[in-house]
C-alpha cells in the first residue's frame, strides 16, 4: 500500500498532467517537444513509477516514455546490404527521429528488428520465435514488421508504428522484472483502432516463456480484434479483451459480456491490469478525453484463473503459443510492476492526449471508391501502366496513351477498394473485370474473383507507402511485409529488395516498385 505522500504525490502530477493537455487545447495547438519533456514527471513511466507501480518494460517506437529518456527506441535492418540503424529519441523525453529512418531506408526497404526496452531491464523484443505455432520466416520464425508500413505524426512530428500483418510477432521469452504466478501488474498499449482482424491472437503483454499454451491462467495481456470465438462484448467489434490464455475475456463470465463495448477510435488506449483474485479492462481514445472502465472485478467465473500462473515472457502481435494470424498496429505501450490505481492511469491518458497522435492523409490519395490508373517511374517505362493482360489473367505494364483502344485503356484503371484482407490497406478491383481483383498468386499478380478464404483476401490486399524513390507510391503485400509490387522485365510481381527470385534483384528496384498515381484512363 502506498504512503499517503506517494498518494498525494500521484495526484499532484495527475493534475499537473491535465492542466498541461488543458493547456494545449486552449492555445489551440500542441506544446512544443522540447517543453513536453521540460514537464518534469509527466511521461507515461514517470507517472506510474510516482503512482507505486513503476514500469518494467516500456516500448515505443514513437517516442520516449520517460521525461529522461533519450536513447534507442527500435531498430531497422536494411534490405539491400543488411546494415542495420538504431532510431532513437530526439533528445530526452523527445520523439522517434523518423528521418534518420527515412535517410538510412532510402530507395530501399527495412525490417524493425528491435523494439528496445526503455526501462533499463534489457526487455527488449525480437523476431518471435516458433512455438505451438510456427511463423512463415525461416526456421519458423515470424515475420518482422517492415518499417515504414505505419506512418504517423505524434507531438507534431513524423514517426512510425509496429504494422502486423498475420505471421509478424515479437517476443521476449527471458525478462527481468515481469510479474509471475498472481503478483500484480498492469500494462497499456496505444493501436490503431481501424487495424484489426479475427485472427488469433492480437495481443501485447505477458506470456508462457516457452511459446507453448501451457494452460489456463498461464497469460495476462491486451487482446484487440473481433474474434468471438472465447470471448467477446456488445456489437459487432472489434473489442478490447484480456488474453488469459484459452480464453479471451471481456468480463467475469466466458463467453459474452454486455459492458464490454465494440470501440471505433481511430488510435485507442487499451488497458488491462490483474492483482490477486482482480482484474480490469480500461479504454478510452487515444486522441481525447478520459478511459472507461469496461470491466473491474473478480477473476473469470471459469477454473484456472485464480490464482493466476503467469510465466513473465513479453509478446505483441502474437498468441502466447505464437499464434500468429492476428493484425494490428502497436505505438507504444509498457508494462508495470503492481496493480496501477485508476488515477495513475488517467494522468498517463491525460500524457497520451496532450502529445497528439494524428493519422496522415493516405499515401498517394488512394482512398476507397477513387478510380486511379498506375504508371510505372522507371527511366524506361514512363509511359507504361499497370493493367491486366488481354490474352490471360495476368499483370503486366505496357504503353497507354490518348491513341490506345478503349479496350486498353480500360484494362489499365483500377477502381480503389478498402483492403479485403485488412482494411487499413487497400485492394484494386479491375474497372473492366467487375468482381475481380488484383492479386498475386506464386508471386505474380494477375486479376482474378477473390473468395471467402483470408489467404486468398490477404493476397488481393496491398498497403500504399511513400515510392522508394521519392516518387508516387510503393504498394507493399499484406501478407508479404518485405515485399512490394514491382514490374520485371514487363511483368508484374511481389520482390523484396535481393532475394532468390530473379524479380528479387536489386537492381532499379526502388524504381520498379514506384507507381505514379494517375486520372484513370477509363
Amino acid at each position: 500500500m502506498s504512503s499517503p505522500f506517494t498518494r498525494s504525490r500521484q495526484g499532484s502530477l495527475a493534475l499537473l498532467a491535465l492542466a498541461l493537455a488543458l493547456v494545449t487545447a486552449l492555445l489551440g495547438g500542441r506544446a512544443s517537444a522540447d517543453a513536453q519533456a521540460a514537464a518534469a514527471g509527466t511521461r507515461p513511466c514517470d507517472l506510474y513509477a510516482s503512482g507505486g507501480t513503476p514500469c518494467v518494460a516500456a516500448h515505443s517506437t514513437t517516442r520516449a516514455l520517460y521525461s529522461a529518456y533519450g536513447g534507442r527506441l527500435y531498430q531497422v535492418k536494411r534490405a539491400s546490404d543488411g546494415a542495420t540503424r538504431d532510431i532513437g529519441a530526439l533528445g530526452a523525453g523527445g520523439y522517434a527521429d523518423a528521418a534518420a529512418q527515412d535517410s538510412f531506408c532510402a530507395g530501399t526497404s527495412c525490417l524493425i528488428t528491435v523494439i528496445y526496452d526503455q526501462s533499463g531491464r534489457g526487455n527488449h523484443l525480437t523476431q518471435a520465435p516458433p512455438g505451438g505455432f510456427s511463423g512463415p520466416a525461416a526456421g519458423g520464425y515470424d515475420n518482422l514488421a517492415e518499417a515504414s508500413a505505419a506512418p504517423v505524426t505524434v507531438g507534431g512530428h513524423k514517426a512510425y508504428g509496429v504494422f502486423i500483418a498475420p505471421g509478424t510477432g515479437y517476443r521476449n521469452n527471458h525478462t527481468s522484472g515481469i510479474a509471475t504466478g498472481d503478483q500484480p501488474e498492469g500494462m497499456y498499449a496505444i493501436l490503431d483502432g481501424s487495424h484489426y482482424n479475427g485472427g488469433c491472437c492480437f495481443d501485447y503483454g505477458n506470456a508462457e516463456t516457452n511459446s507453448r499454451d501451457n494452460g489456463n491462467g498461464t497469460m495476462e495481456a491486451i487482446y484487440f480484434g473481433n474474434i468471438k470465438v472465447w470471448g467477446y462484448g456488445t456489437g459487432n467489434g472489434p473489442w478490447v479483451m484480456a488474453d488469459l490464455e484459452n480464453g479471451l475475456f471481456s468480463g467475469v463470465n466466458p463467453g459474452y459480456n454486455a459492458n464490454d463495448p465494440s470501440v471505433s477510435h481511430r488510435f485507442l488506449t487499451a488497458i488491462v491490469k490483474g492483482g490477486s483474485n482482480k482484474w480490469a479492462i480500461r479504454a478510452g481514445n487515444a486522441q481525447s478525453g478520459g478511459l472507461s472502465t469496461y470491466y473491474s472485478g473478480p477473476r473469470p467465473n471459469a477454473s484456472g484463473y485464480n490464482p493466476m500462473k503467469k510465466e513473465g515472457a513479453i509478446i505483441l502481435g502474437i498468441g502466447g503459443d505464437n499464434s500468429n494470424g492476428s493484425a494490428g498496429t502497436f505505438y507504444e505501450g509498457v508494462m508495470t510492476s503492481g496493480y496501477p490505481s485508476d488515477a495513475t492511469e488517467n494522468a498517463v491518458q491525460a500524457d497520451i492526449n496532450a502529445v497528439g497522435y494524428t493519422a496522415p492523409a493516405p499515401a498517394g490519395g488512394l482512398t476507397a471508391g477513387a478510380r486511379v490508373s498506375l504508371r510505372a517511374t522507371t527511366s524506361c517505362c514512363t509511359g507504361e501502366y499497370l493493367r491486366h493482360d488481354s490474352a490471360d489473367s495476368n499483370a503486366a505494364i505496357s504503353a497507354v496513351s490518348s491513341s490506345s483502344s478503349s479496350a486498353d485503356k480500360a484494362a489499365a484503371t483500377w477502381i480503389v477498394r478498402a483492403g479485403l484482407g485488412d482494411a487499413s490497406c487497400v485492394s484494386f478491383e479491375s474497372a473492366d473485370k467487375p468482381g475481380q481483383y488484383l492479386r498475386h498468386y506464386d508471386f505474380r499478380l494477375r486479376v482474378d474473383t477473390i473468395d471467402s478464404s483470408a489467404l486468398s483476401r490477404q493476397d488481393a490486399t496491398f498497403c500504399p507507402q511513400a515510392g522508394h524513390n521519392g516518387q508516387g507510391v510503393s504498394l507493399r503485400s499484406a501478407n508479404y511485409p518485405g515485399d512490394f509490387v514491382r514490374h520485371y522485365e514487363h511483368a508484374v510481381y511481389i520482390a523484396g529488395d535481393g532475394g532468390s527470385h530473379a524479380w528479387d534483384n536489386a537492381a532499379l528496384w526502388a524504381d520498379d516498385t514506384s507507381w505514379a498515381v494517375t486520372t484513370p484512363w477509363a
